[in-house]
Order: structure tokens, then sequence, then C-alpha cells
């Protein structure tokens, strides 16, 4: 019988726009030497490198490692499993603003017809941007 682990609470996110690797190491719980491993195992990873090849991590970046410490050590993948499943989602998180960029079009694309219901439009035009500001 497996038992699944429970899933760790790792520390909030503070609100600074650059992480050092050893801040990024405590929120993440994560060793340092595996954040530099993953740097070249996941392209989507790159820190700004300043001074001294020190590396600074965006906040979209705290995210990223985290999710990918999810996927390797709570839900079992391999680091080529996880690379396929984050190069799944970005191509899935771009599905849905398409639809309704194409249903926009459809509709602009007879703009003298009588058929054309300005509120859907608008509706249509609110979703796309909920969707970008998510």
């Amino acid at each position: 019988m497996v038992e699944e682990s429970p899933k760790v609470q790792l520390p909030p996110i503070p609100a600074k726009r650059y992480f050092t690797i050893g801040e990024v190491s405590e929120l993440c719980g994560v060793k340092p030497h595996v954040l530099r491993y993953w740097e070249q195992e996941f392209t989507q990873l790159k820190p700004v490198k300043r001074r001294g090849n020190r590396r600074y991590y965006q906040h979209h970046e705290v995210l990223l490692i985290r999710k990918i410490r999810e996927l390797l050590y709570e839900q079992g993948f391999t680091i080529s499993g996880a690379r396929n499943r984050l190069d799944g989602q970005e191509s899935t998180e771009a599905a849905p603003v398409a639809a309704p960029v194409v249903a926009i079009a459809q509709s602009m694309a007879t703009p003298f017809a009588d058929t054309v219901d300005l509120t859907q439009v608008r509706a249509q035009i609110r979703q796309v941007i909920q969707l970008l500001r998510a």
C-alpha cells in the first residue's frame, strides 16, 4: 500500500521583484544545487544573472519552481515527464484565449450585417480581458 505524502506547506512569496537563490531555496523547499540543476533541465527557468554570475529569480520563476517541485516530489513525475507536462500546460493555457478571439473576429467579419449583437461582442471582449489578466 502506497501512502501519499501530505502536501508540504510552503511559506508565502513576499512582494519583491527579485529573489536570490538562497531565498528561492527557502521559499520552495529545494536546495540551491537542485535549483541550478533544474535551470539546465527546464528551459522556461532563466533567472537574471548579474555581477559575479549571481542568480536573481523573479516572482513568476519562483511560482514555476514551486510547480516543478510539486510535479517531481509530490506527483512523482520524472524530469522529462515534468518537462513535458509544463510544455503541454503552456500550449493549453493559450488555447482558451483563442476561442473568444476567433468568435470576435468572426462576428466582426461582417461589421455592417444586421445580425451583429454588440452586447455579445462586449461580453466576448470581457472574457478575453479576464483571461489575459489571469
